[in-house]
């Protein structure tokens, strides 16, 4: 990429101009908590981080960044989990942060809609709709600072996909800016649009790389008025999924989430962060969380998952139950769920996959991996966790207990990548399930992507984005 021939003086000058002084900063410690992915692996520099309240100074920017050759990493919380907000270190990227665009536009209770802007953060979104009687059925345990762009962007999934979809479902209409500086207006609401290829589907899941998000219409449903929420022990994996396909079965597919979890997990929880009250008494291998939902008052859902839940008991499929009797003891539940990635990190960290096979196969999937795993890497501890009801798994390889976990993990993490890629691969699965690329798996894609689909990618990126100015060295791997 040619690089402009303006000095890096006149170049802030200008997009001071655009931005006002609130806009941008080139000062090295305001710009480092956001120069770093939020788990600190990648590292890197930006000439100056700018921040457009509107629209148009969006607009403006990408028309300067375009005529100067000047690359373009849009930031929203900066949660990603593959370092697809991040900078790279040559330090000429304009760090693009729509934090300030923090407006929600519009919401209708009728039209069950929401019209936010890219910086909105999904916590705020979830207000929003509770206000008219309304929810945003989205939810993850970043939700107090991932924005409504990054989220786009990602196609980001959650604990709620079973029922509800990715925010590729949740999302009816966007504005964008693209690489010529020029407005996609596209935030209506419709439901039925049949006016040829679907620039939306496109920007979703993108990383950034095909346009800038500037604001989503996001859909809405009804409040939950009865939430049914029970944690599970089974003695089998296998047993999981029947159990679930009969609460679907008798609730009217009203089932939200089914995430699973080791008995390891809630070790690491307890150990680590000093959780001691636990769900269920005793010891079990597998722990199901499980969330069913109502939009009307008292509809029986209750008493059928007890019903469920006591006839499985009574026939060995599972080993022990226990129903939240109010809010509050739902929401520790739902804590324990979504303090097991910070347990694991105290622990001494882990080769970290994001992947998904389809539902019927996952048990299987975890089982002969998990064991695989371990025949291949001795002493490694393999730690799965997380949405069976869709078919996503966090598949997580621990270092020998009693080595340097860093150390260990240096050593041998792309071998132990490469392994548990192929065998997804191998189970027709995806090595990213709801975290994207980002840098972190370019490589990985680069070696298992069929090849059509990374050459229909980037002539789709070199049609929108001719100079690659938009998060260069994201989503694509480099080619030749």
């Amino acid at each position: 990429m040619v690089q402009s021939l303006l000095s890096a003086s006149d170049l802030l000058a200008a997009l001071e101009a655009i931005v006002g002084p609130r806009g941008i900063t080139a000062d090295a410690a305001d710009m480092e908590p956001w120069l770093h992915d939020w788990r600190g692996r990648v590292f890197g520099h930006a000439l100056a981080m700018v921040s457009p309240a509107t629209i148009d100074e969006v607009q403006a920017l990408v028309r300067l960044a375009a005529a100067h050759r000047l690359p373009l990493v849009p930031q929203g919380g900066n949660s990603s989990m593959v370092a697809g907000a991040t900078p790279d270190d040559s330090g000429t990227a304009l760090l693009l942060s729509l934090r300030r665009m923090r407006h929600i536009r519009s919401i209708s209770a009728e039209d069950n809609s929401l019209v936010a802007e890219a910086g909105v953060i999904l916590s705020e979104v979830h207000d929003a709709a509770a206000a008219i009687d309304r929810q945003f059925p989205l939810s993850l345990g970043a939700k107090g600072s991932a924005t409504v762009g990054g989220l786009v962007s990602t196609n980001a999934g959650g604990v709620q996909v079973l029922r509800y979809g990715t925010m590729r479902s949740l999302t009816l209409g966007l504005e964008a800016v693209l690489a010529d500086g020029t407005r996609f207006e596209g935030l209506a609401s419709l439901r039925k649009d049949n006016r040829g290829f679907d620039l939306k589907h496109l920007l979703i899941g993108a990383e950034g790389t095909l346009g800038i998000i500037t604001a989503a219409t996001l859909k809405l449903v009804p409040r939950a008025r009865t939430r049914v929420t029970a944690w599970i022990g089974f003695n089998d994996l296998a047993r999981t999924l029947p159990l679930l396909r009969h609460l679907e079965a008798a609730t009217g597919e009203q089932v939200t989430s089914f995430e699973i979890m080791p008995q390891v997990a809630l070790d690491l929880v307890r150990d680590h962060l000093s959780v001691s009250q636990m769900p269920l008494t005793g010891r079990h291998a597998w722990h199901v969380l499980t969330e069913i939902e109502s939009s009307r008052e008292d509809d029986g859902i209750g008493d059928a998952v007890e019903a469920i839940l006591a006839r499985a008991l009574e026939a060995g499929a599972i080993t022990d139950a226990a129903i939240a009797s109010n809010e509050t003891q739902a929401a520790a539940f739902w804590r324990l769920r979504e303090s097991v990635p910070e347990a694991e990190r105290r622990d001494g960290g882990a080769a970290k996959h994001d992947v998904s096979v389809t539902v019927a196969d996952m048990p299987r999937f975890i089982e002969e991996t998990s064991a695989a795993v371990m025949r291949a890497f001795p002493g490694t501890r393999v730690l799965a966790f997380g949405h069976l009801g869709d078919g996503n798994v966090h598949f997580n390889v621990r270092p020998p207990e009693g080595t340097d976990a860093a150390k260990w993990l240096d050593r041998n993490m792309d071998a132990v990548n490469r392994f548990v890629d192929d065998a997804v691969i191998d189970a027709g699965g995806s090595l990213s399930a709801e975290h994207g690329i980002g840098q972190l798996k370019l490589a990985e894609f680069a070696r298992l992507a069929e090849p059509g689909r990374l050459h229909w990618m980037w002539a789709i990126k070199r049609a929108l984005d001719p100079l690659g100015i938009f998060n260069p060295g994201k989503l694509l791997p480099p080619c030749e």
